[in-house]
């Protein structure tokens, strides 16, 4: 079984870790300037490739071979804990295509603003979900309506 996988924000922090030492993006610069840009793009780069290289880890796990616990109660633990591997794998699959569409933005100079409202998003919101696609009272309504029609 591979080792416990690495939560969204553990891989994030790593992905931080190759960053230009010392520089955060602030308030007091320019919004979205080159350097900033910079920063995302590769921050994106390095968490897309943090988690590419989890995934190879469990890519290779599978392969090693099938479970062979020889008793049925720790054969079915390690099926429920490869069951939460693998649907942590797909998570990340998904986070991997939002990463890849906040690269777009960024090539296309529509990184850091809300594509509902048009507004900034904020450094501080972007660099704790990069991949933010609205500010933070977007969201909130976004996920308003979304309970509302949930809850029809």
């Amino acid at each position: 079984m591979p080792s416990a996988a690495p939560r969204d924000l553990d891989v994030l922090e790593k992905a931080k870790k190759a960053l230009e030492p010392g520089y955060v993006p602030g308030d007091d610069e320019d919004y979205m300037n080159s350097r900033q840009l910079d920063y995302f793009r590769v921050l994106l780069l390095e968490w897309k490739k943090s988690i590419r290289e989890a995934a190879d880890i469990t890519l290779q796990s599978l392969q090693d071979g099938p479970i062979r616990e020889p008793d049925l109660n720790d054969r079915a633990s390690s099926e429920t804990d490869w069951g939460i591997e693998l649907r942590t794998r797909d998570r990340q699959r998904k986070l991997i295509s939002k990463i890849d569409a906040a690269l777009r933005r960024i090539d296309a100079g529509e990184y850091g603003y809300c594509e509902v409202t048009g507004e900034a998003i904020g450094i501080r919101r972007l660099i704790a979900r990069p991949v933010a696609t609205m500010t933070v009272e977007a969201q909130e309504a976004h996920e308003r309506r979304e309970k509302i029609s949930r809850d029809d």
